[in-house]
């Protein structure tokens, strides 16, 4: 789903290959769309929050390596 923004005042959106005029969109679909982009948005956030969490965790397990290596 992208939303086009050919003309502010009627923008696109393309979904599964065809193009809907947004302003011509029933109440209830716009609410659906702006639901799909509140749900991507929080994807996105998750995402990124996983690498994060990722990062994190190799960092702390490569700091418990070199303090596990000088009790060897």
């Amino acid at each position: 789903m992208s939303e086009d923004t050919i003309d502010s005042k009627n923008p696109v959106l393309t979904f599964e290959g065809k193009k809907y005029f947004i302003n011509e969109l029933s109440k209830e679909i716009k609410e659906s769309i702006k639901g799909l982009q509140i749900a991507e948005t929080q994807l996105k956030m998750h995402e990124d929050t996983l690498k994060l969490l990722t990062i994190s965790r190799n960092s702390l397990a490569n700091q418990l390596r070199e303090k596990l290596k000088e009790i060897d």
